[in-house]
């Protein structure tokens, strides 16, 4: 009997192409990032000035840059990047936004400190407020997962806010506090738990988002440091040769909006299943 509800689910999944394809597109990113050593033909930083400026052939798929480094073993080097820093940065704003929302919406004496840090805090655009966290602390793989998770986080938190509040209220967590539950027992098990979908929904669009940003900030010249293949370094680079040698910036821009777009997809089919004021079955 406990199989049903499953097979269920997995028929909606199934049924959704937004998921499927976002599943899709970012799965093929994934697996070519994994297998980045094996797949990609040459070295990323491998020079061949030779070869410079060449443009798509069979030796070299997506060209080469005006280093004669091979566009396309870059381009899949840099998914490892942009992967790894949009990643670190979801877990980072995840916890934080989890605890921030949390303490906000079930503390009422916390709320309203937290609520104004939280609105000070989106009151700036997100580029902005990372660019200055990253300037303030150099530029490096860890400071901008850093950055961006702190930029990103009050995004989480003011939906785990707005859900705790509703949560609160509710009989059960009332009848709990009346049994004498401990708070953590109450928030991990009342609360948390009944926030999965939500925070899951919304993580989805943080990855995505982290991933543009990444890519914004390496274009801009304060993101990793220039000796990692980025896609935004790729299209820094390519922008002074973009007349001459377009291809160097077609394939590594194609790249950012097939994974952006994967997953905005897969964050759309997955608010569709677990909000159901949006899902077209209700």
């Amino acid at each position: 009997m406990a199989a049903v509800p499953f097979l269920r689910r997995a028929r909606r999944i199934l049924r959704n192409k937004a998921i499927l394809f976002g599943t899709v597109i970012l799965l093929v990113i994934v697996l070519a990032a994994i297998l980045a050593p094996w797949i990609a033909p040459y070295a990323p930083n491998k020079l061949s000035i030779a070869n410079k400026l060449k443009p798509p052939s069979l030796a070299h798929l997506f060209g080469t840059d005006e280093f004669g480094r091979d566009v396309f073993s870059r381009a899949i080097y840099a998914a490892r990047i942009s992967l790894a820093v949009s990643a670190g940065v979801v877990l980072l704003a995840t916890a934080l936004g989890i605890v921030l929302g949390v303490c906000a919406g079930y503390f009422r004496r916390l709320d309203a400190s937290i609520s104004r840090l939280l609105d000070a805090m989106m009151s700036f655009p997100d580029i902005l407020l990372a660019i200055a966290l990253v300037a303030a602390l150099g530029p490096s793989l860890a400071n901008v997962i850093l950055a961006l998770g702190i930029t990103y986080a009050p995004r989480l938190a003011r939906v785990v806010r707005g859900s705790t509040l509703v949560l609160r209220e509710l009989p059960y967590v009332e009848a709990a506090k009346t049994l004498g539950l401990p708070t953590w027992q109450i928030l991990l098990r009342h609360i948390l738990l009944n926030l999965a979908s939500p925070i899951l929904v919304q993580s989805s669009f943080i990855f995505a988002s982290a991933m543009l940003a990444e890519a914004s900030l390496s274009f801009l010249g304060v993101g990793v440091g220039s000796d990692m293949p980025t896609w935004g370094t790729m299209l820094a680079m390519g922008r002074e040769y973009m007349n001459a040698s377009p291809w160097l910036m077609y394939f590594p821009g194609l790249a950012i909006v097939f994974a952006v777009l994967s997953l905005q997809l897969l964050g759309d089919g997955l608010r569709d299943l677990v909000d159901p004021r949006l899902s077209k079955e209700v």
